[in-house]
């Protein structure tokens, strides 16, 4: 089993996104849905921009689901979406095979509903050996409670929880990063309400400074 205390990085991870269909966000009552469609495309963009293997899956795309959210596969036009008819993702031999070809023993993995798209992939993982770190604002169930009691048996099976932001911060690690520190602020400016933030420092110290010298 890999060390639970080694953070994640670009070198040792890779992103897995499961389910995020418009059947499985119908039945998403756990949190606002705006709000996971916000923390998806924070990790769809993050593992772009850090160049992580990434995998997605959907289950029944053509009979009952829908298509994957395009905000996440325009990202990866190159990655072969591997649609199931399996609640559990692992029990899917190319899932498998997409998850082996990572080349990665320690995956991100967030999905459509926590309590089966998500557990049953990672408890099988876990197993597997994998190390799994869940960010649980990226995922959501059809309640607070069914999400909350995946979450604790996530954890109690070895899982790590995590949030979508950390997983950018924990790759970024320091500021002086120059070749991805724009693209973490187009994140945060895209996604987050300190994306205010970010664009008044930019006006402040940049164009509303520029504007002033003229002056």
């Amino acid at each position: 089993m890999t060390d639970k205390f080694e953070m994640i990085t670009p070198d040792n991870a890779a992103l897995v996104l499961i389910d995020f269909q418009p059947a499985m966000f119908q039945g998403v009552q756990s949190h606002d849905r705006l709000e996971v469609m916000h923390n998806v495309q924070v990790l769809a963009k993050t593992a772009k921009l850090f160049g992580l293997p990434t995998v997605i899956s959907t289950v029944a795309k053509d009979s009952f689901s829908g298509p994957f959210m395009p905000e996440v596969t325009d990202l990866f036009p190159d990655v072969a979406i591997v649609d199931r008819t399996s609640i559990n993702s692992w029990i899917d031999p190319d899932f498998r095979a997409a998850i082996a070809a990572t080349g990665r023993k320690r995956l991100i993995l967030a999905g459509l509903w926590t309590e089966a798209c998500v557990m049953f992939p990672t408890l099988d993982l876990l197993k597997a050996g994998y190390q799994v770190h869940v960010p649980t604002d990226a995922c959501g169930d059809v309640s607070k409670e069914a999400h909350e009691r995946a979450v604790q048996r996530l954890i109690q099976a070895g899982a790590v929880p995590m949030t979508s932001l950390q997983v950018t911060f924990e790759l970024q690690q320091d500021w002086a990063r120059s070749e991805t520190y724009d693209g973490v602020m187009e994140i945060l400016k895209a996604h987050t309400p300190y994306g205010m933030q970010v664009r008044f420092s930019k006006w402040a110290l940049g164009e509303h400074a520029s504007e002033g010298g003229a002056a």
